[in-house]
């Protein structure tokens, strides 16, 4: 197969390729390394390539290959990581000057389960500094691009997951998703995005922002391969006292085209009024025709608590990063600043050098909001309105086996457009936040283009733990999308 062919595979498509002998781990890692060096100077997706790590662990597969012992289907196909998951001897940075030399002694879960699975990691890609964007535009080191139109965003704060994937520069990509960072950033680089469920996946050894609403997930090309990838991610883990005890199912099965006669899926109004581009309104509705098409009934329902969604995630996510990002303070490891004699100067000047705007001002929100004084009129009300916010779609699953919205009311917009207005950027997030909020699953996927030629999600989201229906939902529309 030629360089061009290799890197249009999919990871099923990878992996039957190695399984068949068309290609070696060996060969498609370097396919993949050469067209990194080739082409990410365009598109800024990687932090760190760890060339021979990739290239030592991509011929490890290929004996295990020979000898007929493959350690899962995935052995030995390449991948990009997200740059705030832990990963022994190789830095991880969160996009930050925090933790611009930061080397772990420790490994995440999902990065041993990686490995255990065979997989080959390519590298780190960019990200939001400390995840905490929606466009990849707060990272300390560089801007990612969007592969389908290199002057607009790619979304965040997974953005350089998204795009590596997008521009073939990885067979799928991890990223994690706090208020949409997974889906969000798929849906403006033509990529598929799952969020599973809260506890789904071990968080343990992942960078954190907000401690009850992050998730790890996979962003890839097909519905298939999602599905191939949370089979190994997901379960639960000593390590990890949120994840969950539930066994996991093959994923892989749901993920193929089927029939979708007894589904019904619900479309909230308040998901497709104001502030929804009419690309995108028209787009997800003509996807909810699909639907139809392939036997599901589909109709209107409310989620009456949605426009309280965004201000509660951003109070809750805000007071938990304040408390997370309270380890870095320069003395026991990250940025340390030169200019300082007293400790109170180490610490105040070594945040302030160390973090971005950004990150800050999330930091002063936190405190603010946990303050004494305000604890009770922000905080408590916030988790308050968490709860009834879990109400609202417990209520409409006893309706609906999944739900179905736009990812994002707009397409990837161009550099700079909002990054001078934290307030509109952080709207962008309202289709999103809300399944963070209430631990839910989401699937974000491919359901057409606007009128510049800009990718459009769709979004599915499911109760917890309902990840096989969104796969089986997903791969329906896939293929229905397919035949069109």
């Amino acid at each position: 197969m030629n360089k061009k062919e290799l890197l249009s595979l999919t990871a099923a498509g990878c992996a039957a390729a190695l399984a068949a002998g068309t290609v070696t781990s060996v060969e498609l890692t370097q396919t993949y390394l050469d067209a990194i060096e080739e082409r990410d100077g365009e598109i800024g997706a990687y932090l760190t390539v760890a060339k021979e790590l990739a290239l030592s662990s991509a011929a490890a597969s290929d004996g295990r290959r020979a000898a007929g012992k493959p350690l899962s289907a995935l052995d030995g196909v390449p991948y990009a990581m997200k740059d705030n998951v832990c990963t022994q001897g190789v830095r991880t940075t969160c996009a930050s000057r925090m933790l611009e030399n930061f080397v772990p002694p420790y490994s995440a879960t999902i990065y041993q389960k990686l490995n255990a699975a065979g997989c080959v990691m390519l590298g780190k890609v960019n990200m939001d500094e400390f995840a905490m964007g929606s466009s990849t535009e707060t990272s300390y080191f560089k801007k990612t691009r969007n592969p389908v139109n290199t002057a607009r965003v790619p979304g965040g704060s997974s953005g350089g997951s998204a795009a590596a994937v997008a521009a073939q520069l990885a067979a799928f990509a991890i990223g994690t998703d706090t208020g949409g960072s997974i889906r969000q950033p798929a849906s403006f680089c033509g990529v598929v995005g799952m969020k599973p469920t809260y506890g789904r996946v071990s968080r343990f050894g992942v960078v954190a922002f907000a401690s009850s609403l992050d998730q790890v997930g996979p962003l890839t090309r097909t519905v298939e391969d999602s599905a191939l990838v949370l089979n190994i991610l997901a379960g639960q883990d000593p390590l990890d006292a949120s994840s969950l005890p539930h066994a996991v199912p093959d994923y892989a099965k749901s993920a193929r085209p089927a029939s979708l006669a007894g589904l019904k899926i619900g479309l909230p109004e308040e998901y497709f009024g104001p502030g929804i581009e009419e690309s995108t309104r028209k787009a997800v509705l003509h996807t909810a025709e699909l639907l139809k098409a392939q036997g599901a009934v589909v109709e209107r329902c409310s989620l009456p608590l949605a426009d309280y969604a965004l201000p509660t995630y951003y109070i809750i996510s805000s007071a938990e990063a304040c408390s997370n990002l309270g380890r870095y303070d320069g003395i026991k490891y990250g940025h340390r600043t030169k200019e300082a004699r007293t400790l109170d100067e180490i610490v105040t000047r070594s945040r302030s050098e160390g973090f971005g705007d950004e990150v800050k001002r999330r930091i002063l929100l936190g405190t603010f909001t946990l303050s004494s004084g305000y604890y009770d009129a922000y905080y408590k009300k916030a988790q308050q309105a968490r709860t009834l916010i879990m109400q609202d779609y417990a209520k409409a699953f006893e309706q609906f086996d999944c739900l179905l919205t736009p990812v994002s009311p707009c397409t990837a917009w161009e550099f700079g457009r909002m990054s001078d207005d934290p307030l509109e950027m952080y709207a962008a997030d309202i289709c999103t936040v809300s399944v963070n909020v209430a631990g839910l699953c989401a699937l974000s996927l491919p359901c057409g283009a606007d009128e510049q030629g800009l990718p459009i999600g769709a979004q599915l989201i499911g109760r917890p733990l309902a990840e096989e229906t969104l796969y089986r939902v997903g791969a329906a529309l896939e293929a229905a999308r397919k035949e069109a």
